[in-house]
């Protein structure tokens, strides 16, 4: 998969706003492509505190099946220090690692964290996207932003606002479980991007993709702390 890399990584939290600052702009909160994704890829990374080390794992589903098409995994070591705001620094360097080695290049990207519900409005979902030119999906487990509980029924949904802006939505997955967090990262509209996890959510409360790619990282991670 092609990836936009960067020649030289943030070093302070002041440097990684700029670049946050920068990009940002470059975000399309639309759909321009067609909206049909028969490849979609989940990314997620497991840490271990004590080493630094970080495993990033990224794993493909045909879309219709839910079955794997490919995976990949990379290493690295977390040097970026923890601000909240910035926590896709201390993962982006491994996140694209993983993506580049795919044979594969999806046609959708989920990530586990924030797209557009970000403080700046630049989460690692929209980081991602840019730098890799394809439509993006942030999938979090907690909320940045305002929002009221949705119905209990799997599908109902709930509006995310920061200062008074829609850059999100709470979605209920499955019946009476804890919603996900949805916003966009790049290239995506809004009901797309909900549609979207909602089909990749047929029995659990997190898509498909992220499940395998938290399964997969986390081995990565025990094999390369063994």
């Amino acid at each position: 998969m092609k990836v936009d890399t960067p020649a030289e990584w943030p070093t302070t939290a002041d440097e990684a706003i700029a670049v946050q600052d920068a990009l940002r702009p470059l975000v399309i909160a639309a759909d321009p492509r067609p909206a049909r994704f028969r490849t979609i890829a989940g990314v997620d990374s497991a840490y271990d505190d004590e080493t630094g080390i970080v495993a990033t794992a990224v794993v493909v589903l045909d879309s219709d099946t839910l079955e794997p098409v490919e995976s990949a995994v990379a290493h690295g070591t977390v040097t970026f220090p923890y601000v909240p705001g910035l926590l896709s620094f201390r993962e982006l360097p491994t996140t694209l690692a993983a993506l580049e080695k795919l044979d594969t290049t999806p046609d959708l990207l989920i990530c586990d964290g924030q797209g557009l519900a970000h403080p700046r409005r630049f989460g690692l979902a929209c980081h991602v996207g840019i730098l890799t030119d394809t439509p993006t999906i942030g999938v979090a487990k907690t909320p940045w932003g305002d929002y009221r509980p949705p119905d209990p029924e799997r599908g109902s949904a709930s509006d995310i606002t920061m200062d008074g802006q829609l850059v999100g939505r709470a979605l209920r997955t499955q019946r009476a479980i804890k919603p996900v967090f949805v916003s966009v990262g790049h290239l995506i509209d809004l009901d797309t991007a909900c549609a979207q996890v909602l089909a990749l959510t047929p029995r659990y409360r997190q898509p498909e993709t992220t499940r395998q790619a938290d399964h997969l990282c986390r081995r990565a991670l025990r094999a390369a702390t063994a």
